[in-house]
């Protein structure tokens, strides 16, 4: 005899938020895309968006993540085996993804059939990218990775004849076998190690001439080695002539597995569906990128582009926390009234959605100068990289937490999604160059290209127009660069001052005047803030929720 107890019924829950176009119902996205020059992918974004905002995806992405890789060291007969397993979700996301070209569309360009797709393809990509974030962040570091090691695989014509063509394939092919019997592949990169991290001019991997087919021999180990099973890596090691870029594939030329050892799979606070190990070389063959000495300066093209990846997916996933939050207070009484409707938290949700349109703008920005040449463009490029990063990622885990806060003690369940993002959200402020990492090299761009600099801080107050708030903000830029005794003590303040001045200038540009001036007077305008929720006028606040608001949702 069964019989069904019920004690209760289950009211007042929102539905879930899931089969929701995550282009078509983000306005700030959509204008950003369209202008910055991306319009042309309109189209191709309206379909990525609706697959990674659908309920199956979004589920792919929690099992990723519920089910973290695997490393396998061994075979069953005890040979090395040195292999990753994901869980099938997390192949599901790859193969999305690469479907999509997250992995190489800003390089199109470079196949024939695809050189019309070269204008706005970077934005294009990172509207792309910004969404695949939402549906699961962790996949996004080898898609990443490839496209950035692109312009490394360039100045190798003897690989990049056979490699750039898998690189730009539309598909995926995760099986552990050599390029040439593969229909894709994908890159990781290898810096850091044990006794310097950041501090790569001490490493003491070393890379030896003489290897075969003109290749080096590395023997040592790296600390982080990013997505370990790609294909192949771009490592650092000190050869005859000092700290040197090498081309690491796994398989050698004549099939043979190469002598790249994985040692453990880093247990990570987040990020927890992409693999990050720790590694050891044995002789492993790796070929010279540039010339002996100059590795940072050969590996900086890549990281430049991990860079803008990194502020483009820490922007995402803010949307994704605000966007939950709005979904979640807009299903939800409490007192009488639907949370959406309670001043406070209205006032919350705009003030994270301010923070969520400049960091999405300034993300976009940064994006479009990686289409262009020009002088203006190469300047915020060079400049704007690091201060987008520093700021950006800086904010993301204070909205995300935010936002986590929104949902009340289920925010802080795993059976949600703001749990995981909160947990995410740190790590692309520590990964390719952490917070003082990125305002040190903010000063190096004044001391070493001042041209450049002074270029877009005179570009930024010249569209700031007759702004008191603004033109103080830059008073102080300039204070802080006349003192160069004390310039590094104050680099953060430095970055952080450039980012909030850029942001203002775009909004004032791009967004409704009550969203723009609202920035201006609760960020550069009155004493600084710990929280949100605090300075909109009412009118602000409405401005704020509509544009962030889900279309449709």
């Amino acid at each position: 005899m069964s019989e069904r107890i019920s004690t209760h019924e289950v009211l007042n829950q929102p539905t879930l938020f899931e089969n929701v176009n995550l282009f078509t119902s983000d306005v700030v996205l959509r204008d950003a895309v369209a202008r910055e020059g991306g319009g042309h992918a309109a189209r191709d974004l309206d379909s990525f968006g609706a697959l990674c905002g659908s309920a199956e995806a979004l589920e792919h992405g929690r099992l990723a993540n519920e089910f973290s890789p695997q490393l396998v060291t061994h075979d069953v007969q005890g040979r090395r085996a040195d292999v990753v397993q994901f869980h099938p979700a997390y192949h599901a996301c790859m193969a999305a993804s690469m479907n999509a070209g997250l992995h190489s569309s800003a390089w199109w360009r470079l196949a024939e059939a695809e050189a019309e797709k070269k204008k706005g393809a970077s934005v294009a990509r990172a509207a792309a990218l910004y969404m695949a974030t939402q549906m699961e962040p962790g996949h996004v570091c080898p898609l990443t990775m490839t496209n950035a090691a692109v312009p490394l695989l360039l100045k190798l014509p003897q690989f990049a004849k056979t490699w750039l063509p898998k690189v730009l394939a539309r598909s995926y092919d995760p099986r552990f076998l050599p390029m040439d019997e593969k229909s894709s592949v994908t890159f990781g990169m290898g810096m850091t190690e044990k006794q310097g991290g950041t501090d790569v001019r001490s490493n003491t991997t070393r890379a030896v001439p003489g290897g075969p087919e003109g290749s080096y021999l590395i023997t040592g180990h790296k600390w982080f080695l990013s997505a370990p099973m790609s294909d192949a890596f771009f490592v650092l090691a000190q050869a005859p002539g000092g700290l040197s870029c090498f081309f690491m594939p796994r398989f050698l030329p004549d099939g043979g597995t190469n002598a790249i050892y994985l040692q453990r799979l880093k247990n990570k606070l987040g990020n927890r569906a992409n693999a990050s190990a720790e590694s050891e070389f044995n002789g492993a063959c790796a070929w010279l990128v540039g010339q002996e000495g100059r590795g940072v300066a050969a590996i900086i093209d890549m990281v430049t582009w991990t860079r803008l990846d990194c502020s483009v997916s820490s922007a995402g996933l803010m949307r994704s926390a605000l966007a939950h939050a709005i979904h979640h207070c807009k299903g939800r009484r409490v007192f009488g009234k639907f949370l959406i409707d309670q001043p406070l938290m209205r006032h919350v949700l705009a003030d994270i959605a301010l923070d969520v349109e400049a960091a999405t703008q300034l993300a976009f920005q940064l994006a479009r100068t990686f289409d262009e040449d020009d002088a203006s463009s190469e300047a915020w490029r060079r400049l704007m990289t690091p201060v987008t990063k520093y700021w950006v990622c800086k904010i993301a885990p204070r909205a995300a937490y935010e936002a986590m806060e929104c949902f009340g003690g289920n925010g802080y369940t795993e059976s949600f999604p703001l749990a995981r993002i909160y947990r995410e959200a740190p790590v692309n402020s520590i990964w390719e160059g952490s917070g003082n990492v990125m305002a040190l090299d903010v000063v190096r761009v004044f001391e070493r290209e001042p041209p450049a600099a002074h270029l877009v801080l005179e570009g930024l107050a010249r569209a700031a127009g007759g702004s008191s708030a603004c033109r103080a903000v830059h008073q102080r830029i300039e204070v802080i660069l006349r003192d160069p005794s004390n310039i590094e003590a104050a680099a953060r303040e430095l970055a952080e001052q450039i980012a909030l001045l850029a942001a203002s200038v775009l909004l004032r540009q791009n967004s409704p005047a009550r969203i723009s001036d609202a920035f201006v007077r609760t960020r550069l305008s009155v004493s600084p803030r710990q929280t949100y929720g605090q300075g909109l006028e009412a009118e602000e606040v409405k401005a704020l929720l509509e544009r962030a608001t889900p279309v449709g949702h």
